[in-house]
């Protein structure tokens, strides 16, 4: 398995666009809503927000995905559609529309909108956009590029990846775009992922596939600890790659499940690591848990824990923090067995052994938390099992973003 480029374009037979409509009015020049269609239909899958309060667009991706099957994704940002007047109506417009231009049914599109919740969305200047960004379509890396930038709000880089592997002596390719900076915690955020595969392979093992790979990616970020009403991950697979089709588990199954949770695992990474405002990304990782379920509560824990970001904000090695975090995380463990290290491109430095604080050289310490890319190494002598999870420091510019985000 290797990364190569091309996004949502790299698997065979998909095409993707990303056009200007005006949907944000605060600035004409910027993408405000992204196509992806496959010339053939495909087996589809999705995973939402966990928040009883749900925007628009996902009560009628649930609908639409109750065959399990689907051929394009229309999506805008600029606004959320979410708790506003039309929402559900609007968001069935937006794929009647994009399935008029690409000649499929509307349950045949799913759709998704990110932004301000609340406000009332302009459908007519997306049905009046929609065959303009029919046109636009591309197989291209650039096609891919302009949707991942269409789909952006406060992120500050685009979120964009794609691998290779080989399943049954084919080459089956995966590609993802995605956005999320603000409003990311476990069980999703404000994150929106369209992932697209050229891989045979059924709507039940799809579906498996993609629920395994959330648990182990976007299930395991954290930005500020606010769940989203929009979060949507979703896939289509179009079976172009020419293996037989996957429709149980196996060898082809964990390898299709692999490359899939490599190229989520990084695009998580980027989300957490664009988070607004944010100057630092956060690996923590927790091993010697009694199981992987229990090194994940811990680690969701830390990096969600303010006082952790803001001390490594300020590249202060306040690892009683870490502990504090830990032990109201739920779980039941020994304080007197965990140990916390702290590690980056400038090393690693121990500042905790079996619960208890060990002298360490601050300015050392203060070198390592000033790299952008920061871990939390904790390891609490319980067993055998580990998790990784990821997040990032809280600025000054977190508040500046979301005190005036509406207006």
């Amino acid at each position: 398995m290797k990364f190569i480029e091309g996004g949502v374009c790299a698997a065979k037979g998909f095409q993707a666009a990303g056009i200007h409509v005006g949907v944000k009015t605060h600035a004409d020049w910027k993408k405000d809503v992204a196509l992806i269609v496959s010339e053939t239909p495909c087996a589809a899958a999705g995973v939402f927000t966990r928040n009883v309060v749900k925007a628009a667009p996902v009560h009628v991706d649930l609908a639409h995905l109750r065959n399990g099957t689907a051929r394009a994704i229309i999506a805008n940002s600029g606004n959320a559609n979410a708790c506003a007047p039309h929402g559900e109506a609007y968001a069935e417009r937006m794929c009647a529309a994009a399935a008029d231009v690409i000649g499929c049914a509307p349950d045949d599109v799913l759709v998704s909108s990110t932004g301000v919740i609340g406000q009332t969305l302009n459908i007519e200047a997306i049905e009046g956009g929609v065959r303009e960004l029919y046109h636009a379509l591309a197989s291209t890396p650039e096609a891919s590029d302009a949707a991942a930038h269409a789909i952006m709000t406060t992120d500050t880089v685009k979120k964009e990846a794609a691998v290779e592997t080989l399943i049954d002596g084919k080459t089956v390719r995966i590609g993802g775009i995605a956005k999320g900076s603000g409003m990311i915690h476990p069980n999703m955020g404000t994150m929106l992922c369209f992932l697209t595969t050229d891989c045979a392979i059924s709507p039940a093992m799809i579906r498996a596939a993609l629920l395994e790979t959330a648990d182990v990616s976007f299930h395991r970020i954290s930005v500020d600890g606010d769940t989203s009403t929009n979060d949507s991950c979703m896939v289509l697979a179009n079976g172009l790659a020419g293996n037989a089709e996957i429709a149980a588990e196996g060898p082809d199954y964990a390898a299709f499940l692999d490359a899939l949770q490599a190229l989520c695992i990084g695009l998580a990474r980027e989300m957490a690591s664009d988070g607004e405002g944010a100057k630092h990304l956060i690996t923590c990782t927790v091993s010697g848990a009694k199981s992987v379920k229990s090194a994940e509560t811990v680690a969701k824990s830390v990096i969600s824990s303010t006082l952790m970001k803001a001390a490594i904000f300020g590249a202060d090695a306040n690892w009683g923090r870490a502990l504090c975090a830990m032990g109201y995380s739920g779980e039941t463990f020994d304080p007197d067995k965990v140990n916390v290290s702290f590690a980056s491109a400038a090393g690693e430095i121990p500042v905790c052994s079996n619960g208890r604080g060990l002298d360490f050289d601050e300015d050392r310490a203060k070198k390592i938390l000033s790299e952008h890319d920061v871990e939390i190494r904790i390891s609490m002598g319980e067993g055998n099992a580990a998790c990784t999870c990821w997040g990032c420091d809280i600025t000054y510019d977190y508040i500046k973003i979301n005190g005036d985000y509406r207006t």
